[in-house]
């Protein structure tokens, strides 16, 4: 099983792995909410980047099972900041369950 940041982020975007057109603006993405979470106190107390498909999950986050969330996080945001949905209430749906995970990340 490939858990790779990266591809696991394309592959909820829609994304082939071997597609390239769109890496740049995945990995900025990635990186902000990256920056976002280290906020939170997800992560390497200095921060973490991801410059290609070898950062794995674990790499990021260990294997605290609380923080499986992340993950969801990560896809939510991304894909609302990267392709965000024509539909307002679609968008506010996207917007509420981003607050919960944010919420839940910072308690846990």
């Amino acid at each position: 099983m490939n858990d790779s940041i990266f591809n696991s982020i394309k592959k909820v975007l829609g994304i082939a792995e071997d597609y390239h057109a769109f890496d740049v603006d995945i990995l900025m993405h990635i990186n902000s909410t990256l920056a976002v979470l280290n906020q939170l106190g997800v992560g390497p107390a200095d921060g973490f980047s991801v410059i290609d498909d070898t950062q794995t999950w674990i790499d990021y986050m260990g294997i605290d099972a609380r923080l499986n969330l992340v993950k969801s996080y990560m896809a939510l945001k991304i894909r609302k900041d990267f392709d965000p949905p024509n539909s307002g209430f679609v968008t506010n749906a996207i917007t509420a369950q981003i607050d919960e995970y944010v919420w839940r990340i910072a308690t846990a």
